[in-house]
């Protein structure tokens, strides 16, 4: 069969990208070199019978509001959305925690001196939550259409964690800005790295952090379900390393990195920066982890790594190549919340730190060791355990360089410009060949949005009216 256009990986950028082609009436054909589809969002048996732990992404702060998502009908196809009551958990020594709940007033009420602060910036924020994603999830260089709204956000997001951090007075809230902060992969002195943070805190208290019901692999069959419901057609199992491996297509959308294209059409390599990689466990208990605080227990996502300053220096040492004995540790217990993931009494959670990009230290016990600090006794419910170096992820995803699951790092230069500084960096040197991957404009995350831009990007190109 002849197709107007092929896209390679079925990831949630790829499917997003593959969906918004057929919805203009484009026959599509996604590639995926993997026997099966999902790419960051797969759910597998990886422990023992019973217990489904998510490959890779397991909550989804961006997706259920992403306007990739708002535009197709995946409840129909099957995806459910459940919420923890406490939307993040950062727990503290001596039983304490600081708590992120969607009402900023009951949130703020935890945070002593720096309650009437923390209201009055985030309740902001979430007014104009609609308007700031609306220009943040796609390329940074472009016209706002809301420029006022975007500065207020912008100004403050363009800062460093420790000059953000400087007027707060109380050790939760600061805890609490560097557990978030932590999810951008960059060291807390760095322009920019709280922009990630405040962007999760404000989905929180907008737009919750939703996790799909059954395990991300339900985003993929939902996606699937709904694109080939417009014709659209996926192979598996069939890997693209050349140009000639591609069909003779309109249009040509590659979930890959720039390097990686560049390999495919024999093109120099453009410059792009990996960042650390993860080493992540996943775990199958015989109850819920027994946190000392046990509110914490509520929350589907929980970060591990204690004081502002422990996790800041755990950060700072994995960017200088070192491996901290007490690294900030982000936590997924979905069965809090889903107890089908697991057989009846059971549970499954997962757990990675941060590590230098190709590490090839085993972080087990560290990684173990802080869950064991906030919990004791956790180490007792495990039942089986499996264990996910960065080399793991860089055989499983060919875009996942050295571990790095951002397919890039989130550096000033690589969040302004992913890949390149244009109103359009999904385009290329070569005439319909677009990316549509995490290494592009908004970055990682599920989402779908880099695939959903580079689909209207690559729907422009051949003259077709896209309504943004």
């Amino acid at each position: 069969m002849n197709y107007d256009a092929v896209v390679v990986g079925s990831g949630p950028n790829g499917l997003a990208a593959a969906i918004r082609l057929a919805q203009a009436e484009l026959s599509v054909l996604v590639i995926e070199s993997n026997d099966e589809i999902g790419g960051g969002t797969r759910t597998a048996e990886l422990t023992e019978p019973g217990f489904l732990h998510d490959v890779c992404s397991a909550v989804m702060p961006f997706a259920e509001h992403s306007a990739a998502f708002r535009s197709m009908p995946l409840r129909e196809h099957g995806l459910e959305w459940l919420y923890s009551d406490v939307e993040v958990a950062h727990p503290l020594d001596g039983g304490d925690a600081a708590l992120v709940f969607q009402d900023i007033e009951r949130t703020s009420a935890r945070l002593g001196g720096d309650a009437r602060r923390y209201r009055k910036q985030f309740s902001q924020w979430v007014h104009d939550a609609d308007d700031i994603l609306g220009f943040v999830m796609g390329p940074m260089i472009r016209v706002p259409k809301q420029p006022i709204k975007l500065a207020r956000f912008g100004l403050p997001a363009l800062q460093s964690v420790d000059r953000f951090t400087d007027d707060f007075v109380n050790g939760n809230t600061k805890a609490l800005i560097a557990g978030v902060s932590g999810h951008s992969v960059r060291p807390f002195s760095s322009a920019a790295s709280v922009s990630v943070g405040l962007a999760l805190l404000m989905v929180a208290h907008a737009h919750r952090w939703p996790i799909p019901q059954g395990g991300a692999h339900s985003i993929t069959k939902a996606m699937v379900s709904y694109f080939e419901s417009l014709g659209g057609t996926v192979e598996t199992g069939r890997r693209v390393t050349h140009e000639n491996d591609l069909p003779q297509t309109r249009l040509k959308l590659l979930s890959s990195t720039p390097a990686a294209l560049s390999s495919i059409f024999d093109h120099p390599t453009p410059r792009w920066a990996f960042g650390p990689g993860v080493f992540k466990v996943d775990w199958a208990l015989n109850g819920p982890i027994p946190w000392t605080n046990p509110t914490v227990g509520s929350a589907a996502t929980v970060h591990v790594g204690g004081t502002y300053e422990e996790i800041a220096a755990a950060e700072q040492a994995v960017h200088s190549g070192l491996h901290p004995a007490k690294p900030y540790v982000l936590i997924a217990q979905p069965t809090s919340i889903d107890p089908s993931r697991a057989p009846e009494g059971k549970h499954v959670a997962w757990g990675y730190c941060h590590v230098p990009n190709g590490s090839e230290v085993d972080m087990v016990d560290d990684i173990e060791s802080q869950i064991e600090r906030f919990a004791p006794g956790f180490r007792d419910l495990i039942v089986a355990k499996h264990i996910k170096p960065p080399s793991w992820y860089a055989s499983y995803n060919d875009n996942y360089v050295g571990g790095d699951i951002g397919a890039g790092a989130f550096n000033l230069r690589q969040i302004v410009g992913r890949p390149k500084l244009s109103p359009n960096p999904y385009s290329t040197p070569f005439a319909g060949v677009f990316l549509c991957g995490s290494s592009t404009a908004p970055g990682a995350g599920v989402h779908g949005m880099a695939g959903w831009n580079s689909a209207a990007a690559a729907l422009k190109s051949i003259g077709m009216r896209i309504d943004d």
